[in-house]
């Protein structure tokens, strides 16, 4: 039984036998045209046309590759390479039926059951070059699991093990490639740019990855995406000019291949678009078409990601000894003869008619390459072609270790290993997954678990020489490491910028915002279009372009500049401040007037002025006075645990000495007054002196026990009160009980009244026995204050409680000091001939006469 092929396609390609045949898609031509469709049985061939000398330097350097293993005994040994190579024609169609070929052969004729003849099928292939084809190539390669390593392909989709399982690469992925660029964006600062691409799956991917990696990663928004034509669109392309001129980034991004870029400079050119700095994906950064004169003045200062330079040593003595095969001739078989065509501009016999008639000249086979400028011998910048070298060592070194395998301890069913005369695709894709070496360059090749090698690219840079020169500049470079990650280098030092200043360009939406401000994304916009809000008080940021502000500690506040918390400012009633300083010294001027009115009645303490109503009472309310002007400077100063507790106890305590003086002092005129009548004597004795000190004692030691019972229960504290104002912090005392300082003030306010309406019901007693009225008017002004003290106290915030506290404390012991001892001291020290017990026995007989 037999099997036939229905119809042979006609591919352009290089070929040498070997113990293993690797396979090779190149683009050699530009272009295909395809004949009109015909209905007769014979199968219409395209016609590739364009020569592309770098894609026949490329699968040339692929033939090296081989040839070097081939002698270099410690890598397959015994084991000749061979090589199948075709022309893609830069065609997907093309492409594919190759790839095909490769992996299936052309036999015309197979029989089954017998042992095949003829050329092997491939172990694996070197390309595609484009990710297109190598996405149509690999999907379905990969169900047969053979391994296609391409040197050119940069798709991100090519990643996806679930559909390309077999596929490897040795160049790095626009993943890899866009965060590159996305590093040299955040490095410059350029926060807003924008984003042509190519109507392709290597344009559209590149797209989709810088618009879900640019964000995430800080570097900034893309100002607009837009798709360069396929075709020739001048309308299309004057507008997507126009939104670049009308748009405020500075950066522009070309993920497009070479044509999409010529036809897009001619139109920035013909508008005069000038103060761009473009960023050019590896497709053009090295495009010589426009490195000229015409387009410089707008692409000069270009920062392009290009692969990595390799070095190939023998490689231009080997392109050198290139030969045209005189036997096959035939135009559009022999790819070599067609290179030897299109650089000496010369055609093998038979030419076309007309062509020496014309003046056309015979090529021979003889001419000397080194006569011609050609790309084909510049190896000093092997980019594509560095990768085509590592590709082939990489399915070189993976057949090595696939062929060193231990029968019995193989990777393979029942530990077996692989057999060079049963090869299959998948035991070297087996083994291609785990290679790694070290090329004479020094580059580490190894692929991960999605089939990239470990990324590295060059940072070029177009320069516009001085002289009018033109050169392409290596400025750094970005790779990735196992140990250290992604890596960007870069020397500014070496880097043109084409703008008068000659820095780099200010690329932003909006400008950063300072510390201090927040953020907040204008409506409708991209995130890096932006308005600066100042933060809110109590807020800070004290970094550059933050989202947020961030609230101070309790006890801090933001500054003015809100780019630091600061130390809230402490409030209390200081004896620092005037006011403060104020109510200090007058309590020590009452107490100093207390001491004085002390010393006098003291010193005329046997006058009878003083010796009147009792002067061991007057003792007790000057004592008491001087206790209340004291105890006002426990409210002044940063409050304390001691000084709370202390400062309500002393007040009440004093102030209940003070006004218990007092009212034994009304109740004592009242009794005088009534024993100075008819029968009235008996009540003399229940007023003596051992029952006003008892009387002043028990009404002090209710307010004592009132001040125990409430330090005991509730103590007063010392609080950080926050509530009055955001940026003080109010240190003030808790009264920890309200119910027990009301009761305090309740009972001194009691006392007070019950003494002014005793005071006020004896007002009218005869004058030689009378101090009522000096009491009455006493306690009047001491009720007053009081009366006026509980709004002031209640509606005042933090230290200014403490000092209507101290006023109402200094105005009350004031009230009494002048209301009671005040005409006292007048009559002893001005007027000492009333200070005579007749003149004080008579006021009242005077007084009604």
């Amino acid at each position: 039984m037999s099997s036939s092929l229905q119809g042979q396609f006609s591919l352009n390609g290089m070929h040498k036998t070997g113990d293993v045949v690797l396979g090779g898609l190149f683009e050699i031509h530009f272009f295909a045209t395809y004949p009109e469709r015909s209905f007769t049985s014979e199968p219409q061939q395209p016609t590739c046309h364009g020569f592309d000398v770098i894609g026949l330097k490329q699968a040339q350097t692929m033939v090296f590759a081989i040839d070097e293993i081939n002698r270099n005994p410690n890598l397959l040994p015994n084991v000749t390479l061979g090589y199948s190579v075709y022309d893609n024609c830069n065609q997907l169609g093309i492409g594919f039926r190759a790839a095909l070929s490769l992996t299936s052969g052309q036999e015309e004729q197979v029989i089954l059951h017998e042992p095949c003849e003829g050329t092997p099928p491939v172990l694996g292939i070197v390309g595609d070059d484009s990710s297109t084809r190598s996405i149509a190539i690999s999907t379905v390669l990969s169900l047969y699991r053979v391994p296609t390593v391409s040197h050119y392909s940069t798709c991100a989709c090519l990643s996806d093990r679930q559909k390309f399982p077999s596929f490897f690469r040795t160049i790095p992925s626009d993943a890899f490639q866009v965060r590159a660029m996305i590093q040299m964006l955040k490095h410059f600062g350029w926060t807003w740019a924008g984003l042509l691409i190519s109507d392709n799956d290597y344009g559209l991917h590149a797209a989709r990855s810088f618009q879900s990696d640019l964000g995430p990663s800080g570097a900034g928004c893309l100002a607009y995406t837009e798709t360069l034509p396929w075709t020739d669109n001048p309308a299309e392309l004057r507008r997507i000019v126009n939104v670049i001129k009308k748009s405020k980034a500075r950066v522009v991004i070309v993920f497009a291949h070479e044509g999409h870029m010529i036809d897009l400079m001619e139109e920035v050119v013909r508008q005069n678009v000038t103060g761009l700095q473009w960023m050019a994906s590896e497709a053009w950064t090295a495009l010589a078409d426009l490195q000229t004169p015409h387009f410089m003045p707008y692409l000069g200062g270009t920062l392009g990601i290009a692969i990595r330079r390799g070095e190939i040593p023998g490689l231009r003595k080997f392109l050198l000894h290139l030969r045209p095969d005189l036997n096959h001739n035939s135009y559009g078989n022999n790819i070599v003869n067609q290179f030897w065509e299109h650089t000496f501009k010369c055609r093998f016999a038979p030419p076309p008619s007309g062509w020496v008639e014309a003046g056309g000249a015979i090529c021979t086979g003889q001419e000397d390459l080194e006569t011609v400028q050609t790309e084909f011998l510049e190896t000093l910048d092997l980019r594509p072609e560095y990768n085509v070298y590592k590709a082939v060592y990489a399915l070189a070194y993976a057949l090595h270790e696939l062929l060193q395998c231990e029968p019995g301890r193989g990777p393979f069913s029942g530990n077996s290993c692989g057999d060079l005369q049963r090869l299959e695709p998948w035991q070297l894709m087996h083994y291609l997954e785990k290679v790694n070496f070290t090329t004479s360059f020094g580059d580490e090749v190894s692929f991960d678990e999605n089939g990239d090698v470990l990324p590295i690219y060059d940072i070029m840079n177009w320069q516009w020489l001085p002289d009018g020169g033109i050169k392409v500049q290596n400025v750094g470079e970005v790779k990735k490491s196992a140990l250290k990650g992604e890596e960007l280098t870069l020397h500014e030092d070496k880097i043109y910028w084409n703008f008068e200043t000659k820095k780099p360009p200010h690329s932003v939406c909006s400008e950063s915002c300072p510390p201090g401000t927040r953020r907040a994304r204008k409506k409708g916009e991209p995130e890096c279009c932006f308005d600066c809000i100042l933060c809110s008080e109590g807020e800070v940021n004290n970094k550059t372009d933050s989202t947020e502000c961030i609230s101070c500690p309790e006890d801090f506040w933001s500054s003015p500049q809100r780019d630091l918390c600061v130390p809230k400012k402490i409030e209390f009633l200081s004896y620092h401040e005037p006011l403060g300083i104020c109510l200090a010294a007058t309590s020590l001027l009452g107490t100093f007037f207390c001491a004085v009115v002390l010393g006098i009645f003291f010193y005329y303490r046997q006058t009878p002025i003083v010796r009147a109503n009792n002067s061991e009472l007057s003792f007790q309310l000057l004592v008491s006075l001087k206790l209340c002007f004291l105890c006002s400077l426990l409210f002044i100063g940063r409050p304390r645990l001691w000084t709370c507790q202390l400062r309500h106890a002393a007040f009440g305590i004093s102030f209940v000495l003070c006004v218990s003086c007092i009212l034994v002092k009304t109740m004592v005129v009242l009794a005088v007054f009534k024993a100075s009548k008819p029968g009235g004597g008996a009540s003399l004795k229940w007023f003596g002196a051992v029952q006003q000190r008892g009387t002043v004692l028990v009404l002090t030691s209710v307010q004592a026990a009132i001040c125990t019972a409430w330090l005991v229960s509730a103590s007063p504290v010392p609080h950080k009160n926050t509530q009055y104002h955001n940026d003080k912090i109010v240190y003030e005392c808790v009264v920890g009980s309200t119910i027990g300082f009301a009761v305090l003030l309740g009972y001194i306010g009691l006392l007070a009244l019950l003494s002014f309406l005793l005071a006020f019901l004896a007002r009218n007693l005869p004058d030689n026995f009378n101090e009522a009225k000096l009491i009455t008017f006493s306690m009047l002004i001491f009720c007053a204050v009081w009366v006026a003290f509980v709004p002031a106290y209640i509606s005042s915030p933090g230290k200014y409680a403490d000092a209507v506290e101290v006023f109402a404390i200094l105005a009350s012991s004031f009230g009494l000091l002048m209301a009671l001892f005040g005409p006292k001291c007048y009559i002893i020290l001005l007027r000492p001939e009333r200070n005579t017990k007749k003149a004080i026995m008579g006021r009242g007989t005077t007084n009604k006469n």
